[in-house]
């Protein structure tokens, strides 16, 4: 049985993008390492409509990005990806499918009968992914930036207990954080 992972950036105070909807936080070589190694390990990349349509960028041919980046672009293309929207028209993009309403059981499924990890991000899928109890790990890249307001990397109604199982620090002074999701955690 594979692992359904939350992957996201957040700033200090929580939040994956500020309240106009940026997140133009620093970044550097060492955190395109990081996240290139954690894809690595992904067979499915499952996101919500925003994200896919930003992580698109990443499909076209590999040659086409700068030479530090064709790494990424390569690992990125290569896994399934489940984009859950209502409103996208059906992607061009290979190896992507295209789901109308997150439905618990199909991402169960999923997560039985995987040979790899499987990736989930935006917040909000990964909210509805964490209350249904699926999500295994989370992992957060914090950024040094406080944006005050936004769209938080966690529901405020979630509890979870975690158990801190990696961290590394950047030169940027962002922070990756390595939880896995203990298994008594209980919503409220």
């Amino acid at each position: 049985m594979s692992k359904l992972v939350y992957i996201t950036n957040t700033s200090l105070d929580g939040y994956i993008e500020d309240a106009a909807g940026n997140f133009d936080w620093p970044s550097s070589a060492d955190t395109y390492t990081l996240f290139t190694g954690l894809l690595r390990q992904m067979g499915t990349l499952i996101y919500g409509r925003r994200l896919y349509e930003k992580m698109a960028y990443w499909g076209s041919p590999v040659e086409s990005y700068p030479e530090d980046r064709r790494d990424f672009a390569g690992v990125w293309q290569r896994p399934s990806k489940w984009v859950y929207s209502r409103t996208l028209p059906p992607p061009t993009a290979p190896n992507t499918h295209l789901h109308r309403e997150f439905e618990v059981e199909a991402v169960r499924e999923l997560k039985r009968t995987s040979t790899q990890d499987i990736s989930i991000g935006g917040a909000e899928l990964a909210a509805l992914a964490l209350q249904a109890n699926l999500v295994d790990e989370c992992h957060v890249v914090v950024h040094p930036v406080i944006v005050g307001a936004g769209k938080p990397a966690f529901d405020a109604s979630l509890r979870r207990n975690l158990s801190l199982v990696e961290t590394r620090r950047f030169d940027t002074g962002a922070v990756y954080l390595r939880y896995q999701i203990l298994s008594d955690s209980t919503s409220s």
